[in-house]
């Protein structure tokens, strides 16, 4: 039988639903929601049993999220049921699935930053008395963390918590809620190896032990085949394939997703010569108070031709502050950043001058005008310049034309035509016109923040492929991605960066050990390790 078939007939609960009976603890029917004439979900039906760990694959647009909404209440299905217990549920609120025990983790946090973890979860229960005794809800909140392995400090302002404590405390919130249904949406993106093995691994035997079922929405198919007792997999809107994760493939999974779509191709990596000058000089850069969120305290920083360096991190190391220093969106308080031996001011004359090319994280939010067409953001690096490389007084829009249609096609960019606004493109097709917009001409340089953020599997495929093959090209590349498996892939080299400082450096891929990298992302054995050179 095809992969890209629905396997039938093989969705059987795991060992722990085995012994609670076969009827489904919850079960959506024909899920249909339409957005005007635009279907977003097309009859889809899941199982979900008690004990079971489930998971929910597509690409972007897949119908994932606009399916676990109408779970949950925040979209009404214009055709399909809800049924828990046995019984059709009427949820019109997420208000209503708390009642019936049907909670979610979100991939972005939903805790209030200025108040503690007590705080937090007290007032998200349904009903809060008038006035709160507080002695006694921390005596019963400390009750309960006692049950659990994972640990949080309850008096701590969140704000203040780390990446892995607040998802940490937006799990035990829904265990304290009483959660019987938990939806997981890209649970480990802000975790570390070891963090997501002991929170997966947690979730997994609980399920098991207490009946609860869990539905994980990720895209990291070793999460899969490590956790989950079956999956459901969406592709534009439609259920394209389910089974027992034991009984399929990561390749089988894939295709279910993609279909008959090919990927790119991934180039081999040319060999360049050896020890040469960094095209990448950064010393003594520093930005923001030491050690506050997000600032930025690098002692060295060298990246050379033909390597891409990967800078690994949890979210608020200091990793988005390092791209606006070399990008031109933040300055210094100390330090300088050299390109070729040269001090480089990132403005856009210098940028131009030394071939320093960026992609920003949200790209159409830091690096297009989101109303202007794709030719004239396509034309931003070199509208004002003619090909001999002089000043142009006017604008030459049928040459922008031309340009943007050369680099539409070169790079896939799926657009209605030249003259569309670019805000009217998917994500990864606005990654790609800014790709090609850095990447034409020549470039000595070029800056790559979380490029593949929320890209389905083409569009990350085609994004990985282009940044290889600038770095075959002789370019210097720094990949800064809150994706770890992303920059064990792509990298030559892999720094570290833990509250604003290179704490660690390592070889990248087969020979880059995860488990170490994690540590050192988590802040141990962080101290005495030279910056990268």
């Amino acid at each position: 039988m095809s992969a890209v078939a629905i396997v039938e007939d093989v969705a059987e609960p795991g060992p722990a639903a085995e012994r609670r009976g076969v009827r489904p603890l919850l079960e959506a029917i024909g899920l249909t929601k339409r957005f005007g004439a635009f279907t977003a979900l097309d009859a889809v039906s899941i199982e979900l049993h008690a004990g079971e760990f489930h998971a929910l694959l597509g690409e972007n647009g897949a119908g994932k999220s606009t399916l676990v909404k109408c779970m949950l209440g925040y979209y009404h299905p214009d055709d399909g049921s809800v049924i828990l217990d046995g019984r059709e549920q009427t949820i019109a609120s997420p208000r209503d699935a708390r009642r019936l025990g049907i909670g979610m983790v979100y991939q972005h946090f939903t805790l209030v930053p200025s108040m503690t973890v007590l705080e937090n979860l007290v007032m998200s229960r349904t009903e809060v008395p008038g006035v709160i005794d507080w002695k006694s809800e921390r005596r019963a909140l400390s009750q309960f963390l006692e049950t659990m392995p994972l640990k949080v400090p309850l008096d701590t302002k969140v704000d203040r918590l780390s990446s892995g404590e607040r998802q940490k405390t937006e799990i035990l919130k829904q265990l304290y809620l009483g959660s019987r249904v938990l939806v997981l949406d890209e649970p480990t993106s802000v975790l570390t190896p070891d963090e997501a093995r002991e929170v997966l691994g947690f979730l997994r035997a609980l399920a098991s032990e207490s009946g609860m079922s869990v539905l994980l929405i990720t895209h990291k198919f070793a999460e899969v085949t490590a956790f989950c007792d079956r999956v459901t997999v969406l592709r534009k809107g439609a259920k394209v394939g389910a089974g027992k994760v034991a009984e399929l493939s990561t390749a089988d999974m894939a295709e279910m997703m993609i279909g008959e779509r090919e990927l790119a191709a991934v180039p081999d990596r040319v060999a360049h010569a050896g020890e040469t000058e960094p095209v990448l000089s950064a010393r003594n850069l520093v930005s923001g108070d030491a050690g506050t969120r997000g600032s930025v305290a690098i002692e060295q920083l060298d990246v050379r031709a033909g390597e891409i360096v990967g800078i690994a991190g949890i979210s608020g190391n200091g990793q988005t502050r390092l791209v606006e220093l070399i990008s031109g969106q933040a300055r210094p308080d100390a330090g300088e950043i050299r390109v070729k031996g040269k001090t480089y001011d990132a403005s856009r004359a210098a940028a131009q001058a030394m071939k320093v090319r960026c992609l920003p994280e949200e790209p159409l939010r830091n690096a297009c005008v989101g109303k202007m067409s794709v030719a004239e953001n396509l034309a931003f690096r070199a509208f004002d310049r003619a090909p001999d490389g002089k000043p142009r007084r006017l604008l030459d829009k049928g040459g922008m034309r031309r340009d943007a249609e050369r680099l539409i096609a070169a790079y896939s960019v799926k657009t209605q035509s030249p003259s569309a606004r670019i805000e009217t493109l998917s994500g990864g097709n606005v990654q790609r016109a800014v790709l090609a917009r850095e990447l034409s001409g020549e470039t000595d340089l070029l800056v790559a923040a979380n490029p593949c953020f929320g890209l389905d599997f083409g569009a990350v495929a085609d994004i990985r492929a282009q940044i290889l093959k600038a770095r075959n090209d002789g370019a210097a590349v720094l990949l800064v991605s809150e994706d770890l498996d992303e920059v064990v892939a792509l990298s030559d080299r892999i720094a570290v960066m833990f509250e604003g400082r290179i704490v660690f450096e390592c070889e990248g891929g087969e020979k880059a050990d995860t488990r170490q990298i994690g540590a050192h992302m988590a802040g141990h054995s962080a101290a005495g390790t030279e910056g990268l050179h």
